[in-house]
This record gives structure tokens, C-alpha cells and sequence, in this order.
């Protein structure tokens, strides 16, 4: 019989330990290691799931292995098809993470019943529903879903004999952190438990071709929970993102094999489920009555895709000795990095005050394109002036106050001029070389002076 042994698993990155202490050696996290039981022999089961490809490995070169294109599936959701790189692909594993109630179980059941009918022979599994619940969401939904086929099952070798003898195309496991393998004794949502069971449907995908879905759960923080080296193991990476408050969902990719990363999708939760947003930039727009002042709108660019969102500042005296820095979609130290560049190249002082940038829509902006239009809100704040409606403005700003190019800067023009945008402030590399886009005036300035300036004018 194998023995039984206790270790200390970091939930953080992995690493094992033979005893409990605060903090993991390996990723210098605190209180992350967790109790876990291991068996120091083989099993049938892992004996079962040795290779992907059930023989022996040798070497090749590279030179002589034929490159095939991938084949797509399409899931009958354009959105996730953008996210995913054009469609799902054959014996690729997607892990899916989101809030509690975002909207996960919802999106996989609509892309299911679309599979459904058009032959795809999908199989869901749950472990967190009946199927009384799942017949009645799909009633709710009124969706096609009578050929679903549909198991309830938490045991990750029960789960994988019954795939093998009805072998599904595509298979959905809701969710990853209540299933379980008979290897492990500890219990399902632990680190041995999350990182074993995937590792066993990893090596169904590769073997047998099916595309896998993981559900998986997060933590308060927005993380996925789980050990992080089930993100490594997985060949795409999707986050699902939305405010309770708000009705529009976005699901963005952070790690992708087949495509590329940091696309976005965006859909509006109804009564009978999730619908595409075909035109997201309108969403994101918040068009004012009258002119006010602290708020420019920018173009942003979410993988292939250019988006029009509004960036809102509030800066306001500040009574404490340490004024306040607050961003809701930014950067925190970006905005304290671009508040001392405004104050030395542009000489407005803000050490007095206290400012709030907001991203409206509940976007989050990770590239640094969007430099020049928070200082521009926040100039428009300050001054209680607004700046005109039909303005756009993006461009990296330098520490030495020069204005940087962005990517695709033709394109987001073009994006701005569709939604009838007049003016445009960007970067003198990213001034079109040749025809302007319809109706746009555009102005080209190489430092901070020269955006202030344009603004006053």
C-alpha cells in the first residue's frame, strides 16, 4: 500500500514544505501554506493519465514537425470568440473566473445550447447545481437545450470514464474547486485537490481533443483562488468582470495561446441572458446635458478593438496634511508619477489638493495611452473649466514632459471620428501622414506645454 505522508502546500505558488510556518520560503507570501495529505507511490489512477499522448516521448526536430492551423468551433457568441482568438480550439483548456453571480454559469449555458444544435455533442457537469436547477435556468433563458447532455458529478476519475465512453467535444466542469480525485484525501477546493484535478483533465484535452471549460472560484480580492500554478497549466486565461449595480458584463483575456491577450468582450445581462454588445464605446460614454468640467473622453484599445471611454477627475482642496490620491480604473502610482510631471513642466501645483480619477463604466485602463487625458481632467478640474464636447484625447506622457506615441493611432482617430468626434489631441508621431479622417481636426503636440496650450485655445 502507498504511505501516507503530510505536507504544507503554498496556495500562492505551490511550493511544499514539510512543516506549517508563516511565510512560504519560495514567493515570500504570509499565511499561504495549507495542510495537505499526499501519497508517496504511484496509483492506478495516476498510472492511467502518465502522458498526453499515451506513448512513449521522443525527440524530433523542429524542422520536421508539420504546422497545421488550429481548427475553430465557433461558440455562437461573437464576443467570445474576439476573447478567445477566434473561436474554441480543439483539445484547448479555458479557465473562467469571476465574482460569485456575475454571470459565469449563465454564459457557458447559452454557449452550450448554441453547441448543442449546431452537433457539437457538449457535455456540462456540475458539481454546485441539480439539474433541476439548470433545467430551470435554461426554461428561464428559453433556450434550445434538449440534446444537452448534462452530469452532476464531483469525482474527477467518474467524471473522465464517463467522457471517455461518450466522447464530448466540448465539456464544461462548473466548477473546478468542487471536484475531487480518490489520489488525495483532503478535501475538494484544497490545493492538492484543485491542481490534481486539473492536471488530469489537462491530459483528457490533449489526448482526446475535447475543449475543456474551468469554471473557477475567486477570492475577495479578485483573484482566481486555487493554487496560481493552475493558470500555468490551463491554455487561456478569462476573466469575467461586471458591477452588481450595473448591468454590463466584460470578459477579458489575460493569458491566451491561440490568440492574442487583453481582448475584451463586452455583454448587458438580460432576462433571457447575456446579449453582445455590438457598439461598446457608447456604453462607456456618458453624454452630458451641459458641459462640465473634469471629464475628456479618450480612445483606448482592448486587444484589436479601439474604444472611446470617458475619463472623469475631481480635484478639490484638501484639509489633511497628506492629501488624497484615489483612482478607480487606473493606476494609483501612475497618477501620483503624472502629478509631479504636471507640476514640473506644466507649473500647476496640486500638493494642496486632493484628486479622484474615475474611469466611467467600470473599465479598467492598463496601457499608458491614457496619460495626457487624465492630465487634462484633472487641469479641467482645477480650473473649473470645460473642455469641449466633441474633444478626444490619448498619448503617453514622459517624465520629461515629452508626449509619447501609442499603437494603432489611426485607427483610434478613426474610432473618434465615427462617433462624430471634431478635435483631437494626440502625439505628433501618431498625426496622420496623409488623409485625415472626416471632419477631424487634429492636433499634433510633442510636450505637455504645447497640450495645455491647446486646450486654452
Amino acid at each position: 500500500m502507498a504511505k501516507i505522508k503530510t505536507i504544507y502546500r503554498c496556495s500562492a505558488c505551490g511550493a511544499s514544505a514539510p512543516k506549517w510556518q508563516g511565510q512560504c520560503v519560495e514567493c515570500k507570501e504570509w499565511n499561504t501554506l495549507q495542510e495537505e495529505q499526499v501519497e508517496t507511490a504511484n496509483t492506478p489512477q495516476q498510472a492511467r493519465f502518465a502522458g498526453y499522448a499515451g506513448n512513449a516521448a521522443e525527440i524530433c526536430l523542429l524542422k520536421t514537425v508539420q504546422a497545421v492551423a488550429e481548427t475553430r468551433v465557433h461558440s455562437g457568441l461573437e464576443e467570445l470568440d474576439r476573447v478567445l482568438g477566434g473561436g474554441l480550439v480543439n483539445g484547448s483548456v479555458v479557465l473562467i473566473g469571476g465574482d460569485p453571480g456575475i454571470g459565469k454559469s449563465t454564459l457557458l449555458l447559452q454557449t452550450l445550447s448554441y453547441l448543442s444544435a449546431s452537433g457539437q455533442q457538449p457535455l456540462y457537469v456540475t458539481g454546485e447545481e441539480s439539474p433541476q436547477q439548470i433545467s430551470l435556468r435554461a426554461q428561464r433563458l428559453g433556450l434550445d437545450s434538449q440534446d444537452l447532455r448534462l452530469l452532476t458529478e464531483t469525482r474527477i476519475e467518474r467524471i473522465l470514464q464517463l467522457a471517455s465512453k461518450e466522447q464530448p467535444k466540448i465539456m464544461v466542469i462548473d466548477s473546478i474547486q468542487t471536484v475531487h480525485t480518490e489520489v488525495l484525501q483532503s478535501a475538494p477546493g484544497s490545493v492538492g485537490q484543485v491542481r490534481e484535478s486539473a492536471a488530469q483533465l489537462v491530459r483528457f484535452a490533449k489526448q482526446t481533443g475535447t475543449t475543456i471549460f474551468l469554471v473557477g472560484h475567486v477570492t475577495k480580492e479578485g483573484a482566481l483562488a486555487g493554487p496560481r500554478v493552475l493558470e500555468h497549466m490551463v491554455d487561456t486565461v478569462l476573466y469575467f468582470e461586471g458591477d452588481s449595480s450595473s448591468r454590463f458584463r466584460v470578459i477579458r483575456a489575460v493569458k491566451n495561446r491561440f490568440g492574442a491577450v487583453n481582448e475584451l468582450g463586452v455583454f448587458a445581462m438580460t432576462d433571457k441572458g447575456l446579449r453582445e454588445v455590438k457598439n461598446p464605446s457608447a456604453i462607456f460614454l456618458s453624454r452630458h446635458e451641459d458641459m462640465v468640467a473634469g471629464s475628456v473622453i479618450m480612445v483606448t484599445r482592448e486587444g484589436s478593438r479601439p474604444l472611446l471611454v470617458e475619463v472623469q477627475a475631481l480635484v478639490d482642496n484638501s484639509h489633511a496634511p497628506n492629501p488624497r490620491r484615489v483612482t478607480l480604473g487606473l493606476d494609483q502610482n501612475r497618477l501620483v508619477m503624472l502629478l509631479a510631471v504636471l507640476h514640473r513642466h506644466g507649473d500647476i501645483v496640486t500638493y494642496d489638493q486632493d484628486v479622484f480619477v474615475n474611469v466611467v463604466g467600470g473599465v479598467r485602463l492598463n496601457e499608458t495611452g491614457a496619460d495626457l487625458a487624465v492630465l487634462l481632467a484633472i487641469l479641467s478640474s482645477l480650473r473649473n473649466q470645460p473642455l469641449p464636447r466633441d474633444l478626444v484625447v490619448f498619448g503617453e506622457v514622459g517624465l520629461a514632459g515629452e508626449i509619447r506615441p501609442v499603437p494603432n493611432g489611426l485607427e483610434r482617430l478613426h474610432e473618434a471620428s465615427k462617433h462624430g468626434f471634431k478635435r483631437a489631441i494626440v502625439p505628433k508621431q501618431n498625426a496622420p501622414k496623409g488623409e485625415t479622417p472626416d471632419d477631424l481636426t487634429v492636433i499634433a503636440v510633442q510636450r505637455l506645454v504645447d497640450a495645455l496650450a491647446a486646450i486654452q485655445e
